[in-house]
């Protein structure tokens, strides 16, 4: 039999905060035995309403980066995505589409453009799900690894959530707050950081919101990636999980690779992805880009709107890119 991975054998500096955190904030069990989405169960109909109830403008503004071989995964681990085209004008105008394919007949001027993306389900703007990460050989909820095989999750999986993140987003400009394009690669935003900019941008942090952080860092890589992907990077403190607990925050979202601090705090790899997602379940949106978001909210001072984030629902993923939208 197998054993399992186990931080008590191994042992790092910081046990003794991530495991009070789980003490203190795990919700395994809280929705029931079989649930999926985790913290997501704090959007229900009036959160989806009040969101709807956000938009007054007709304004909607992107908040991912275009899918092509230009954008952030410069290192081994991930790859850009490659769109390859199958069908194309020129072949069109070549006559190379006369007759049609598959039997259809003669074209008769017709034409058609084709094409097929290759890429890593996390490679750009995307949602990690809650079987993306492990601890001590558990997923969100207590659902064993080994769920997660060669065939795709059994569960939590991206599909689980196909019908949520209609929600409230807010954005926290923390760079913009603090008067800086980006904050330092290192820097650990904390309670305090977000209280503070919350309260200047005039917004509350309400149960079922999206929280999203805008560091700055994207902006500033942008074209020009470098160590982007896994590098030092502001984020997410991980002492920010009492912040979140106590806000019953739904997801939360931010311009990096990881969302949280790199360096870490302490010396478990990703310790607020093992407290927040593995054992709040939070689910995580990272390289978001925020720019565009973050120009439109300083220009009218509306930095709440309803987010419609939505994943693409592929069997077994445990990530998903998307096209996340903020509508005013």
């Amino acid at each position: 039999m197998a054993t399992q991975p186990s931080m008590t054998a191994t042992g790092f500096g910081g046990e003794d905060i991530v495991r009070d955190y789980i003490a203190k904030y795990s919700n395994w069990g809280r929705w029931g035995e079989d649930d999926q989405l985790g913290a997501l169960n704090y959007v229900g109909p009036e959160q989806v309403k009040a969101a709807a109830g956000l938009v007054r403008q007709g304004k909607v503004v992107s908040k991912s980066l275009p899918y092509d071989l230009f954008g952030p995964q410069v290192s081994a681990f991930r790859a850009n995505p490659l769109n390859m085209m199958t069908a194309t004008g020129t072949d069109y105008l070549a006559g190379h589409q006369d007759p049609l394919p598959a039997d259809w007949g003669p074209a008769y001027t017709f034409g058609f453009a084709d094409d097929v993306i290759v890429m890593p389900n996390q490679s750009g703007t995307q949602w990690d799900s809650l079987g993306h990460i492990f601890f001590e050989g558990k997923m969100y909820n207590g659902y064993d690894a080994g769920l997660v095989s060669a065939k795709g999750a059994e569960r939590c999986s991206i599909v689980a959530t196909r019908e949520s993140f209609i929600m409230r987003g807010v954005l926290l400009d923390v760079a913009k707050h603090k008067g800086v394009e980006a904050l330092e690669p290192g820097y650990a935003v904390t309670p305090a950081d977000l209280d503070a900019c919350a309260s200047a941008e005039g917004v509350e942090i309400r149960s079922g919101d999206c929280v999203i952080l805008r560091t700055g860092l994207l902006g500033e890589r942008r074209g020009k990636w470098g160590d982007y992907c896994g590098g030092p990077a502001p984020g997410w403190s991980l002492h920010t999980a009492p912040w979140l607990a106590e806000h019953e925050v739904a997801a939360i979202a931010t311009d990096t690779w990881g969302c949280e601090v790199r360096p870490n705090e302490i010396e478990l790899f990703q310790p607020l992805h093992i407290v927040a997602l593995v054992h709040m379940g939070i689910h995580f949106g990272e390289i978001w880009d925020l720019e565009p978001i973050s120009e439109d909210c300083a220009a009218d001072g509306v930095y709440e709107f309803k987010l419609s984030a939505a994943p693409l629902p592929i069997t077994g993923a445990v990530g998903s890119p998307l096209n996340a939208l903020a509508i005013k």
